[in-house]
C-alpha cells in the first residue's frame, strides 16, 4: 500500500512539472497564441458563398487581431442570416474570431 503512495505521489509531482511546460508549446502560428486583445474589422472581398452550410469564402486583408496575413479562406458564419449582407463580388468589412476549432464570422458590413 505505501508503494502505491509513493507512486501516486511522484506521479502529481511530475504532472506539476511536465504540465505547465506543455501547455507552453502552443505553436507560435496558433490562432490562440496569437490573438491580440482587441479585435477590429477586416476589409474583404466575397468570393463565395455557400447559403446552405452556412460559409463564406473571402479574399481578406490582414486580420491584426488574429495575426493573420492577406489572404483567400472559407469561413463559417455564426448566423446563417449574416450571409444575406453579403453577394459574389462585393466589398464587406467584417468581423472574424476564432470559435471552437473554426474561424467564423460574426459580423458582415457592406461597404461601397
Amino acid at each position: 500500500m505505501a508503494i502505491h503512495k509513493h507512486v501516486r505521489t511522484l506521479a502529481l509531482a511530475l504532472c506539476a512539472v511536465i504540465l505547465p511546460a506543455w501547455a507552453q508549446t502552443v505553436p507560435a502560428t496558433s490562432p490562440q497564441a496569437t490573438a491580440s486583445p482587441t479585435p477590429s474589422l477586416t476589409t474583404g472581398e466575397v468570393r463565395k458563398i455557400d447559403r446552405e452550410l452556412g460559409k463564406i469564402t473571402l479574399k481578406h486583408g490582414e486580420i491584426k487581431h488574429l495575426d493573420m496575413p492577406p489572404m483567400t479562406m472559407v469561413f463559417v458564419v455564426k448566423d446563417k442570416a449574416l450571409l444575406d449582407k453579403a453577394t459574389v463580388g462585393a466589398k464587406i468589412l467584417f468581423m472574424a474570431r476564432y470559435d471552437n476549432g473554426l474561424m467564423t464570422v460574426t459580423e458582415i458590413q457592406p461597404t461601397q
